[in-house]
């Protein structure tokens, strides 16, 4: 499963958070602040599939993340590679390095980064 648009928004502050109230992560966002409906729905779906969790203190609940920000973000990577380059990384690298402008420099970083995979494997 995945997260819509606003719930990543939302799931950003909580991984950043760590563990937050609903209160907590009300005051995270910018303003124009969501209304308290909105993030207590948003919280309700993403419960439901099963990317947060809650601990009970009287009436508050104070969330936390069940998925690591590292591990939704390569899901998240793979299919992108997986849907639109044909489950081929190097036609998204190729994409990745002349559509995104990089420096001289940070593709030298991205070569050293790349470089440093193949001798470990």
């Amino acid at each position: 499963m995945q997260l819509t648009k606003t719930e990543e928004d939302l799931m950003n502050y909580l991984w950043k958070l760590e563990k937050a109230f609903m209160k907590d992560l009300l005051v995270a966002y910018p303003e124009p602040k969501p209304a308290n409906t909105t993030v207590a729905t948003l919280l309700k779906r993403m419960t439901d599939k099963g990317f947060i969790a809650y601990n009970l203190f009287g009436n508050s609940r104070e969330y936390y993340p069940l998925v690591k920000k590292k591990d939704y973000f390569s899901k998240h990577v793979n299919g992108l590679i997986k849907n639109f380059f044909n489950d081929s990384s190097s036609q998204f690298a190729s994409f990745f390095t002349k559509e995104t402008n990089l420096s001289k420099q940070e593709l030298q970083e991205l070569r050293a980064i790349i470089d440093t995979e193949i001798k470990n494997k």
